[in-house]
């Protein structure tokens, strides 16, 4: 008797390399997507892999919402999608929209402030958190934003200024106190990825000083979010890395202040995101959000919603 021959289909399996190759990410921000929940993979002994499938609706969730926002009419959801800087002001506003409205979600994407931005340009997100020092103007943001926004209606609203320097082991114990100082031979540094606002901020202040980033032992080593590079600190792996004073109080670091930066969201507006936009600028604007950040350490939230611009006023003239 002929045994009849069983075929049996598997679905076809991605890795996190494979993954972050796709997306033109980096392989950690493909772990931080499975450990938030994001993306969902299994384990094949102590591998992760990805279907096919739950990439196909990565990709459809990253894009902007086409279902219109209804305050009113709870089956209607209605998800922004903010793609650009990792701070702990967006996963407060994530937290404090959630508690507000059942109707409205955030899915962030910490891709860095040039990613983010480009996304928006791209039409990939509904909202770019960015916070990019123009080196030439000393300007943070605008410069950027004006190159790139001229037909699309566009609002850039200011959610805080933040502080950034140094982040050293407690007590700073190999004495670090300058920019000038990760140069020494003695001292291991951590790096953010390029595209980070906090890399642009950096590679602008080591050209002031004159210091050849070659010079800097560690300068090619990457992390993707502030609290990934103060771990290297606290961890003993790293003497020193440029960071917000934020990710040092978490972790009981020392931190030296450097510099005070500007921190902006920008909406990009559609008929589909106009009443979600709305309802997310009011959260900025007139509701006790601010509370919020004033009890965060190295944030300063007088500015908080304020519009620092807006494409040829358009939202006052339509």
């Amino acid at each position: 008797m002929a045994r009849k021959k069983v075929i049996q289909i598997y679905e076809k399996t991605y890795t996190p390399d494979e993954i972050a190759k796709m997306f033109k990410i980096s392989k950690n921000t493909v772990y931080e997507l499975i450990k938030r929940g994001e993306l969902h993979a299994f384990k094949v002994g102590n591998k992760m892999r990805i279907e096919e499938s739950e990439v196909t609706r990565f990709k459809e969730g990253s894009k902007p919402s086409q279902a219109p926002y209804s305050g009113n009419n709870a089956h209607q959801s209605q998800i922004l999608h903010i793609a650009g800087s990792h701070d702990f002001l967006i996963e407060q506003l994530i937290k404090y929209i959630t508690g507000q409205a059942n109707d409205i979600s955030i899915q962030p994407t910490y891709v860095g402030s040039l990613e983010g931005l480009m996304m928006l340009y791209k039409g990939s997100c509904d909202v770019a958190a960015m916070h990019l020092l123009d080196p030439t103007s000393k300007e943070y943001n605008l410069p950027f934003i004006k190159q790139l926004f001229v037909h699309e209606k566009i609002s850039v609203i200011r959610l805080a200024e933040r502080e950034q320097g140094l982040i050293t082991a407690k007590g700073n114990p190999k004495q670090i106190f300058s920019i000038k100082d990760l140069a020494r031979k003695d001292i291991r540094f951590v790096n953010r990825q390029k595209g980070a606002g906090t890399r642009f901020l950096l590679d602008s202040l080591l050209a002031e000083n004159k210091i050849d980033p070659s010079d800097i032992l560690g300068y090619e080593v990457e992390e993707w979010n502030h609290l990934s590079t103060a771990s290297y600190i606290s961890g003993g792996i790293a003497d020193v890395t440029f960071g917000i004073r934020s990710a040092a109080t978490k972790l009981g670091l020392d931190f030296i202040p450097i510099e005070k930066e500007k921190f902006d969201l920008i909406f990009k507006w559609t008929s589909k995101n106009e009443k979600a936009i709305e309802f997310l600028i009011d959260i900025l604007q007139v509701t006790d959000f601010r509370n919020s950040i004033n009890q965060s350490e190295g944030y300063d939230a007088s500015e908080l919603g304020r519009v620092m611009f807006e494409t040829k006023n358009w939202r006052k003239t339509k």
